[in-house]
């Protein structure tokens, strides 16, 4: 009583059949292993239990590794390049240059001594984009989250197909409206805020014109499309649990979207006004035709005048010699390293949260 039955080798005894690999020859299961090129495995790595087998030295996998890793890398040899560039051509100029480039006002590279500053134009480039930006993200987001929790699918999705539409108008399209159409009534507009705010140096006395105004809001109409889809495709992603169980708690609409929705999207709304900082700093053509072309530091955005880098260099490029094209890339450099420090700056804050990087992951 309890010893185990013998096995049989033959299947009409009635025991138990023997395994195959039993019945092979003395050193057929090492030539099967050696054969199959893993002699540690009696079976060569076939069977049930058995290790995946060994990646080919040159597959699918590695090749796609390597296209991206080459990928990756081209981008930064032509960041580089285009820094290498700037900087060669910009270093003649500046050395030429009589005045601070950093603190002169003028722009004056034609003439001998040239002389010439990046301040005002600096000054005018991030004063434009912050007013847009002010102007843009409150109203960016209201629509945003309409479209995405107040709004019906149906008409949701429509209002924001012609909001994504004002993306795809041309810069010069919104310069000439600007100047030709919207100057008048900004105009008024600034008459009317020196008038009721005068005691605010931003809203100082005239002439009223082509101002910093006007060129802030025709950035703002140009950033918004950008800031609102971004933000409203960052809201959709917010988990149903989190809404529900705010609801649950008796929360209103509103609280719901204020207590769950944006704590989720805050990066991704930061995100999305950086990405239209950055549009607004590069405009061009827009500003080059709503803004005075002047190179003066001044707080009153109300008053004809202003100027931007790149405004700047659309309008002194055709009139330059080779100091003077050497100064308007030495400004592009300048345009170039705070576009640079704008994303960089947009990124560290977007991984400070690792919950929404991996989330969206």
């Amino acid at each position: 009583m309890g010893d185990t039955p013998q096995r049989s080798a033959h299947a009409g005894t009635g025991g138990t059949p023997v395994a195959t690999s039993h019945e092979r020859p003395a050193g057929a299961s090492a030539r099967v292993a050696e054969r199959s090129g893993n002699p540690g495995r009696p079976d060569g790595g076939l069977g049930g239990g058995g290790g995946l087998p060994r990646a080919r030295a040159f597959g699918a996998e590695r090749a796609f590794r390597g296209l991206t890793l080459a990928a990756g890398s081209t981008v930064l040899i032509i960041i580089a390049a285009i820094a290498i560039f700037l900087i060669a051509k910009a270093v003649p100029a500046l050395r030429a240059n009589t005045e601070s480039f950093w603190t002169f006002e003028g722009w004056f590279p034609n003439d001998d001594p040239p002389k010439f500053g990046i301040g005002a134009l600096a000054f005018g480039t991030v004063l434009s984009s912050l007013l847009a930006l002010l102007m843009a993200v409150p109203v960016a987001l209201g629509i945003a989250l309409y479209l995405s929790h107040y709004a019906p699918r149906r008409l949701g999705n429509s209002l924001g197909f012609l909001i994504d539409l004002l993306a795809a108008v041309p810069s010069v399209v919104f310069g000439l409206w600007g100047r030709d159409y919207f100057a008048g009534p900004v105009a008024d507009l600034s008459a009317w805020l020196h008038t009721c705010f005068g005691w605010i140096p931003i809203f100082g006395e005239g002439p009223y014109g082509s101002s910093i105004l006007l060129g802030s809001v025709v950035l703002a109409i140009m950033v918004l499309p950008i800031v609102t889809s971004l933000s409203r495709e960052v809201f959709r992603q917010t988990p149903t649990a989190n809404e529900e169980a705010a609801l649950a708690l008796g929360a209103t609409r509103w609280e719901m979207i204020r207590t769950a929705v944006l704590p989720y999207g805050r990066p991704g709304v930061i995100a999305a006004v950086m990405l239209g900082l950055g549009r607004a700093l590069g405009e061009t053509i827009a500003l080059a035709l709503t803004l005075g072309s002047t190179y003066a530091i001044s707080f009153n955005i109300l008053e004809a005048g202003g100027n931007s880098i790149a405004a700047n260099i659309a309008n002194r490029f055709g009139e330059a010699n080779d100091t003077g094209r050497g100064a308007l890339i030495a400004s592009g450099l300048v345009l170039f390293a705070i576009t640079l420090i704008v994303n960089i700056t947009a990124r560290a804050i977007i991984y400070r949260r690792r919950e929404f990087t991996e989330s969206a992951a």
